[in-house]
């Protein structure tokens, strides 16, 4: 082909040239293993002081100060002028931060959320209306897996502003129970039932004790919010048990969980709306050939 016969292979396969690409794939491989090495170092260093989240930082920016750093000496060892690419990079970065300052944004955020530390890999936080395990703190993001195994992705900057619920920060928590009893129920008694169900119940804790309180007299029932302290881990073993173990309780005891009622009422000065129950008995099939009902034969 006339392509390759234009090529002047000569030089190309010059001592030369064969010597400086040797020198740029050893820059290539050498520089690259050492930031990948020290990325991985220092991470580990970070590890023992900080949180999950502070060595998966650490090593992504050095990988990226790693790759720029051996490009730049790859253009150098190529013969480029390296004061003519910072000035046109000095130009380029200026136009880039004002149409990246979100990006920037988000990256402060990451180095707050890295100091701050109030969530780490592998905690169930509350962002929003979304719950999950964080996966990943990376310098842009937070990656969370919530509980239908969804993949969402939220902004570093999102969560500096918003409220953020760290859900399994602490080894026990504690779970409330919203009850309403009938008003003719004894609340002492309905207290001892709800503790007795606590302490039955193997996956509640004894220390601290159960939390009841009576709430107020609502409109149908007499409100009372019980509460019990758990291990983090047993969320759905906790809630499921005790939902069942209270109602089986309740109906076995004779408590009544009322449904909504509502009453009419007009006042003391007027007498209750009479009531009145009238029973018709269902008509019975005419006989064939008969007339039909209310007319006199003929």
């Amino acid at each position: 082909m006339k392509w390759l016969e234009s090529i002047d292979w000569a030089r190309i396969l010059s001592r030369e040239n064969g010597v400086a690409a040797l020198r740029v794939a050893l820059i290539v491989v050498v520089g690259l293993a050492f930031f990948r090495v020290l990325g991985a170092l220092l991470g580990r260093l970070l590890g023992k002081r900080f949180s999950e989240q502070a060595p998966m930082i650490m090593r992504k920016e050095v990988s990226y100060a790693g790759w720029v750093a051996v490009l730049f000496l790859v253009l150098s060892e190529l013969g480029y002028d390296l004061t003519v690419l910072l000035g046109a990079a000095g130009i380029a970065g200026i136009a880039i931060g004002f149409a990246s300052q979100t990006s920037v944004s988000n990256v402060i955020s990451g180095l707050f959320l890295l100091s701050e530390k109030p969530f780490a890999v592998g905690d169930t936080i509350s962002v929003g209306d979304v719950t999950g395990v964080v996966l990943s703190v990376d310098l842009l993001s937070v990656k969370i897996r919530t509980f239908d195994n969804r993949y969402v992705r939220i902004p570093n900057e999102s969560i500096i502003r918003t409220q953020v619920t760290n859900v399994t920060r602490f080894p026990i928590r504690r779970m409330d129970f919203a009850i309403g009893v009938a008003y003719r129920e004894d609340v002492a008694r309905v207290e001892g039932l709800l503790r007795d169900v606590a302490r039955r119940n193997p996956d509640v804790l004894d220390e601290p004790e159960p939390f009841f309180m009576f709430k107020k007299f609502g409109d149908s029932a007499l409100e009372i919010v019980f509460g019990v302290w758990f291990v983090k881990t047993d969320y759905v073993a906790v809630w499921n048990s005790m939902m069942r173990q209270i109602k089986e309780r309740f109906d076995a005891e004779g408590v009544e969980i009322p449904f909504p009622h509502r009453t009419l009422y007009a006042g003391a000065a007027t007498d209750p709306f009479p009531v009145r129950i009238v029973e018709t008995a269902p008509a019975r099939p005419a006989a064939p050939g008969s007339p039909p009902s209310g007319d006199a034969p003929g």
